[in-house]
């Protein structure tokens, strides 16, 4: 993926957002398999995704992981309640910067 695309889908700013409120994916208890991706550009791929309208099937290779594995993050963050946590996160860190111009949102 090129690091254009991966800086305007998911800019460094973002991610420091997200970053504190993805679940960590441990290591499996009985071996093998492939080790965890990288949350960044999973995040990122599941961006592209959600804004491009891309099946998660076409989800290029570029991105450094599967479409499977970008799914079944989606997934995953949906259970857990990621987006919903993100929506806040966003206007609270504007706040806490000075470019918001209402209250936090109460948690």
């Amino acid at each position: 993926m090129s690091a254009d695309l991966s800086k305007r889908l998911v800019p460094g700013e973002l991610w420091r957002v997200v970053a504190p409120l993805l679940p960590s994916f441990a290591a499996r208890p009985q071996g093998g398999g492939t080790p965890p991706r990288d949350q960044q550009g999973v995040f990122t791929a599941v961006v592209y995704v959600l804004t491009s309208g891309c099946a998660w099937q076409h989800l290029p290779p570029t991105f450094g992981t599967s479409s499977a594995t970008a799914h079944r993050r989606f997934t995953v963050w949906t259970e857990v309640g990621l987006w919903r946590r993100l929506h806040r996160a966003v206007p609270d860190e504007l706040w806490v910067r000075g470019a918001g111009d209402r209250a936090p949102v109460a948690r």
